[in-house]
């Protein structure tokens, strides 16, 4: 049974999800983890997914608020052995909905092209042009929430 938890700034757990997020999102991509973009990170909001089973952390993300009625879903990231078990589908709609709660009104995110379908399965449009950041192409992508 898998269940969603919030993850506090520089804990242990943190910590995990830094290495998850790693291992999952950048390193496939021959990218490094830049300790220096922690501090940054301290203000935002970090959900994990934990298989209760084991208390292994499975699945996390970050949201960034970006102004009074936007908050920003970033590193969506899903252990490769949990992946097409609904994890990702159920830390977005745990993030929704912590968003709606905090009073966030519509949620952003930038979609690598081969996970824009998934987004929008979940209620989510392409907005925008498609830009490349870091040799990676992205797309913009907004829900209301």
């Amino acid at each position: 049974m898998k269940k969603m938890i919030d993850i506090d700034f520089g804990s242990e757990r943190y910590d995990e999800l830094v290495e998850l997020r790693y291992k999952v999102l950048l390193e496939p991509l021959g990218l490094k983890f830049l300790d220096s973009y922690r501090d940054k990170e301290i203000g935002y909001v970090h959900i994990g997914c934990i298989e209760s089973l084991d208390d292994k952390l499975i699945g996390g993300l970050m949201m960034v608020p970006l102004n009074n009625n936007e908050i920003r879903m970033m590193q969506v990231a899903v252990d490769t052995k949990y992946q097409r078990e609904g994890v990702g589908h159920q830390m977005v709609a745990y993030a929704e909905e912590r968003a709606k709660a905090a009073g966030y009104s519509k949620l952003i995110m930038y979609a690598m092209l081969s996970v824009v379908h998934f987004y929008e399965t979940l209620g989510f449009t392409a907005e925008g042009d498609i830009f490349e950041e870091k040799g990676i192409t992205f797309v913009k992508m907004v829900k209301n929430i």
